[in-house]
């Protein structure tokens, strides 16, 4: 009963992260709760072309697009491959933390 709760409320912590996160970047919050829809408005978020959902549906190569989508959001965020590798290992504590942290969107990647 208590690992339910506790389960119940990491799930909540990182919807409520990936909605904000999805806020901040100008797509609908509530898109985060929609399957494959949800795949979708990350990659407008990381501006990668619509057809990458479809790789998520090839076994691994769904590993690598992956990796690859989020990195790009991370870049979207003034952030690099640490923060990357946050998101791919932790996203319980790195989507909120984008969502309710300090950190804004950019459209465009930063020359560097």
């Amino acid at each position: 009963m208590i690992g339910t709760i506790i389960y119940l409320a990491i799930v909540l912590v990182v919807l409520a992260g990936l909605w904000k996160t999805f806020e901040k970047a100008g797509q609908p919050g509530w898109g985060c709760l929609i399957p494959i829809y949800n795949v979708y408005l990350m990659t407008q978020i990381a501006q990668k072309p619509g057809w990458w959902v479809i790789m998520f549906f090839i076994p691994l190569v769904n590993i690598i697009f992956a990796i690859m989508l989020y990195n790009e959001i991370a870049k979207r965020f003034g952030q690099g491959i640490g923060f990357t590798i946050g998101l791919i290992l932790l996203p319980f504590i790195f989507f909120p933390m984008l969502g309710f942290g300090d950190y804004s969107y950019k459209a465009e990647t930063p020359v560097q």
